[in-house]
């Protein structure tokens, strides 16, 4: 090759490279941009969120011990019921920042943002830097999706967390590298100690791909992919056996367990009781997982409880997945293409089945691990679709999938019927012309397709976009947060009300804050896990009206108080200002400045305090800290607790308070005391 011919390869290839920069980059740019401004948005307004998280976050950021196990007070009683790895990341940012609102959520929004750019990266490496974009796109406006990442659940690092992984995959995939595989392996691994196991419901559809599609031998497949399971092991084993192998004294109480196991509270709590029932809320027992996400079955994820958070365009996706794999039929086993099919379609039927079919306590808010998979695989039918758009079967194949996708998008509109009423004519009608354009004309030069292009997105994503930006826009806080709008056959649903008063475009005015029943309804704005005060048909403001805690106040069944943290079950005028000082009051002198019933009240003091440690009994549900009273007399007599304060002023936990010998103890040795409202008894007299 002469040099001129050198020459002018070499510009040939900068010129395509600078082409796709002209056009790939500036784009994926204002993806990233746009959904790191919209995750971010007013961020602060849910307060602490989840305050059990919350509380647990605090004490991170004052002890590097209550750090490390994920303890919900800094002198480590016991932890939360999930492992730690979330809680590292915020109460670091925490660390560094100083604990606010703010810098506990900063670092779940920029996990979506991080979740977007490689779930881009990894649908453009088999199919296109088109494909790449739209699926991060749809991901960004998933309706939970964008409820999670503005939320301190431990669902935004476990979703980020699998997309990398799914990304090496990809890369794995290419050229049967040994250490991508490797690589995927530990951020499953990490992902687990997110989440646990629900991180494991990824590994048959990845290990799959790779099995059928790596461009290597069979033998050397298998040892690589024995090698990837060794690494992931490893990856969240490490923590887990250091649990194990400590004694029961040198580490707080495992919430979940009730023999405080670690063990248990893989296989039992967050394992098998999630998909199999029994045992109640503590052990995700069946008659919470109906309350929750309704019963179990083929349409759970399209019920009334979960239809909203991530269905909008599932259906698109499953039929996405036998297009693509009857489009690449014909190729050889190695083709990339399949495999990614292969590994996005695992990773959704096994999701999509397990919380379809599980009896125990799945909340709404797990679907938001569908929602790569889902936008993976509708980006990529539609760019197979778009590919083959000459052909009269692809069109009709397309008229379907967008006349499916709005008719179900109506359907779930039809459910919040006083949410932005002029957005379903808009939806029919875009799917119409889509249809009509698709089908009716025998020429189709650009403009056309443009229009077909556009209405399109308008039927398939106008319900979902406003639900997301629904969701932006209302605070959440407690444990039972959900995403879009309250919908009118669950009182368990989210609340909400309109947007378009807020964004100028009319329609139905929003009621009280954020919609839903006057001012929010049961569950969103306030109610079980609400985001603001109230119950059913409360006025935002609350109930007499005021924005405190309780049913004055914003958060939970029974209010948040000061601190702004939401919660199923609280303080039921909130943590006075009376309270709070006599916690404060020579609160070095003792371990813990107060004991009581169940981890949300002990939460909600910790926060309402500065963070000063409180012993949660009975844990989250009275499946863990679940303390003899001779226990508890022995702290009693060391000194290391100030105050008792019974059923945290407001009630226990979710699953009640297991410490009534505790309690009649405390009421027959010790005087009680009004404080603030609030019955407590000093335990230092």
């Amino acid at each position: 090759m002469s040099s001129i011919d050198i020459a002018r390869t070499w510009r040939l290839r900068v010129g395509e490279r600078a082409g796709e920069a002209r056009w790939v980059r500036p784009a994926l740019f204002v993806l990233l941009a746009a959904t790191a401004v919209a995750y971010t948005w007013n961020l602060s307004a849910s307060g602490y969120a989840n305050s059990f998280y919350a509380a647990a976050v605090q004490a991170g950021t004052e002890s590097w011990k209550a750090l490390f196990f994920g303890s919900l007070d800094s002198s480590s009683f016991i932890t939360v019921d999930k492992p730690p790895a979330s809680l590292w990341v915020m109460a670091i940012s925490g660390r560094i920042f100083g604990f606010s609102s703010w810098s506990m959520l900063v670092p779940q929004a920029l996990e979506g943002v991080a979740a977007v750019a490689l779930l881009y990266a990894a649908v453009k490496r088999s199919f296109g830097a088109g494909a790449g974009l739209a699926a991060g796109a749809l991901l960004a406006m998933t309706p939970v999706a964008a409820l999670m990442f503005r939320f301190n659940n431990p669902d935004a690092l476990l979703v980020m967390l699998l997309v990398a992984a799914a990304y090496c995959l990809m890369r794995a995939i290419e050229q049967a590298g040994t250490r991508w595989i490797l690589a995927t392996g530990a951020l499953v691994g990490f992902a687990f100690l997110a989440k646990m196991g629900q991180a494991l419901l990824v590994v048959p559809g990845f290990g799959l791909a790779y099995l059928v599609a790596a461009p290597t031998g069979l033998r050397r497949r298998l040892a690589q992919l024995a090698g990837g399971l060794l690494v992931l092991v490893t990856a969240c084993g490490w923590w887990v056996a250091i649990v194990a192998l400590l004694p029961a004294s040198s580490r707080p109480f495992i919430d979940g367990s009730p023999d405080n196991n670690i063990f248990n509270l893989i296989f039992g709590y967050n394992g098998f009781s999630r998909i199999f029932g029994g045992g109640g809320p503590g052990g995700g027992g069946g008659a919470g997982g109906v309350g929750f996400s309704g019963e179990p079955g083929f349409l759970r994820l399209f019920d009334p409880l979960m239809g909203g958070q991530a269905s909008w365009l599932l259906p698109a996706a499953l039929l996405a997945l036998p297009l693509g794999f009857w489009l690449r039929r014909n190729h050889g086993r190695t083709d990339r293409q399949r495999a990614a099919l292969i590994a996005w379609g695992g990773w959704l039927l096994v999701t999509a089945a397990v919380f379809s079919f599980s009896s125990g306590i799945i909340h709404t808010y797990y679907t938001v691990a569908l929602a790569p998979a889902i936008a993976a695989l509708v980006a990529i039918g539609a760019v197979m679709l778009w590919q083959e758009r000459g052909h009269l079967w692809a069109r009709l194949l397309a008229s379907s999938a967008i006349a499916g996708t709005a008719g179900w998008a109506y359907v779930l509109l039809q459910r919040t019927p006083s949410f932005e009423a002029w957005l379903t004519p808009v939806i029919v009608a875009a799917a119409a012309l889509a249809c009509i354009c698709l089908l009716g004309f025998e020429r189709r030069g650009k403009t056309l397709w443009v229009l077909v292009a556009t209405a399109g997105a308008i039927a398939c994503l106008g319900g979902p976009f406003a639900y997301t930006l629904q969701t932006i826009w209302t605070a959440h806080n407690g444990s039972l947060a959900a995403a879009g709008p309250q919908t009118t056959t669950s009182a368990f649903a989210p609340g909400g009300g309109g947007f378009a008063g807020r964004f100028g475009i009319g329609g139905v005015p929003s009621r009280g804050t954020s919609g839903g029943f006057p001012g929010g309804g049961f569950a969103q704005r306030g109610g079980l896990g609400g985001s603001g005060g109230g119950v059913v048909g409360a006025p935002s403001g609350g109930f007499p009206g005021a924005l405190g805690g309780g049913f004055s106040g914003a958060g939970g069944f029974a209010g948040r108080g000061r601190s702004g943290a939401g919660g199923l079950v609280g303080s039921a005028v909130g943590t006075s200002s009376a309270l709070v000082a006599a916690l404060e009051r020579d609160a070095n002198r003792y371990r813990w400045v107060a004991a009581t019933d169940g981890s949300t009240s002990a939460a909600t003091l910790e926060l309402d305090s500065g963070g000063k440690p409180v012993m949660a009994i009975g844990g989250f549900n009275n499946n863990g800290g679940l303390l003899t009273l001779a226990q508890f007399e022995r702290y009693v007599e060391r000194s290391e607790i100030h105050y008792y304060i019974a059923s945290g002023g407001g009630g226990a936990g979710f699953g009640g308070s297991g410490s009534s010998a505790i309690t009649s103890w405390v009421e027959s040795h010790f005087s009680a005391e009004t404080i603030g409202g609030t019955t407590v008894y000093d335990l230092s007299r």
